[in-house]
Parts: structure tokens; C-alpha cells; sequence
């Protein structure tokens, strides 16, 4: 297996032109010889943490909490709800990502979130990316993948739809420059 990408970020080259990918910063949460799991950074969902909460019975007693922009992490279970969160709290289902970040599936983070009580700093994706084994590794090798690693600025700073340009700008790139197809020497 290549490196271990977990806590890497995966920028999606000016070529990648499936409408799930194109354009996207993909944080790798999971990478392992059997696959890799990541959610997308910078696609955000016309849905609000609001409906998200109420959907599940918790009303959100803070707006600044219910009006957050709900991500769509990737295509696979859009039915699931991912919560990525610096280290804080404890929750029922809690991955560590690195010392920075976690993600968090269960129930019990959203509805600390709708109290006012939740991790600071979280943000909300539904659905994730997955890849099989190997595949993930072809697909870098298909020049479809930049990787970077994770900026902690982007991820809990910047707005989402400056994601791209940002991890582009973060190498001294003009991503206009970029040729969209690939070559191998």
C-alpha cells in the first residue's frame, strides 16, 4: 500500500470530471490495505442544521446553531450524518482523525449541538466517499488526486466554496493553468 493518506486532504484535479468529485477537498478519515473513507469538504447541501435536528426531534435552542450549512460529505449513505469536530466531548461514537480532528456519528453529538452544548468548532456532513482496495491508489496514479495535508485553517476557517482555489493557492499554483488531462513520463 501507498503511505497512509488519514488526515490527508484529497484535491480533486481540473480533469476529474465525475459530478460527485469535480472540484472537491476530500478529508481522508480512513485509509487502510481494504480502502479509504473520507468526506468532502466543500460541497454544501441547500440544507440547514436546523431541518437536520428537527428530523430528528431536537430543536435547536441557539439560530447561529440551526442556520450551520449541512455539507454533502459524498455519495455513499447521504442518509448518515458525520459531525467532524476538534478533540472535545465525549460522544458514543467518536473517530480520531488526528490530534486536530474527529468525527463523530452518533445521536448524542447532535443533540448537544441543539443544546448549545457541542463540540466547538463542528461542522455537519451527510454521506461520504468510499473507495475499495487499491482503488484509491489507481485513482492517484490516474493523476485524478493532489494530495495535501490537512490545513486546519481551511477546514475550520474558510468559507467551503473557497476550498478548491485555496488548496490550489497553498502550492503557488494557477490552477487555470493546469493542464485537465493527465501525462505520464
Amino acid at each position: 500500500m501507498a503511505d497512509n493518506l488519514t488526515n490527508q486532504l484529497l484535491v480533486a484535479m481540473p480533469g476529474l470530471q465525475d459530478p460527485h468529485f469535480s472540484q472537491t477537498v476530500t478529508l481522508i478519515c480512513e485509509h487502510s490495505d481494504k480502502g479509504a473513507l473520507g468526506i468532502v469538504l466543500n460541497k454544501p447541501l441547500s440544507m440547514r442544521l436546523s431541518e437536520v435536528l428537527s428530523q430528528m426531534n431536537l430543536p435547536a435552542r441557539d439560530d447561529n446553531v440551526g442556520s450551520q450549512v449541512v455539507l454533502r460529505g459524498g455519495p455513499v449513505h447521504q442518509d448518515r450524518g458525520f459531525v467532524l469536530h476538534r478533540p472535545g466531548g465525549v460522544w458514543d461514537s467518536t473517530h480520531r482523525i488526528s490530534d486536530s480532528i474527529q468525527v463523530t456519528t452518533s445521536r448524542d453529538v447532535l443533540a448537544a449541538m441543539a443544546r448549545g452544548e457541542g463540540p466547538e468548532r463542528a461542522f455537519i456532513a451527510l454521506g461520504y466517499a468510499q473507495w475499495g482496495a487499491g482503488q484509491l491508489e489507481q485513482e492517484l496514479k490516474d493523476n485524478s488526486w493532489l494530495t495535501l495535508p490537512l490545513d486546519e485553517a481551511m477546514l475550520y476557517e474558510l468559507p467551503y466554496e473557497d476550498r478548491w482555489l485555496a488548496a490550489w493557492r497553498s502550492l503557488g499554483i494557477d490552477v487555470a493553468s493546469v493542464s485537465p488531462s493527465a501525462g505520464h513520463a
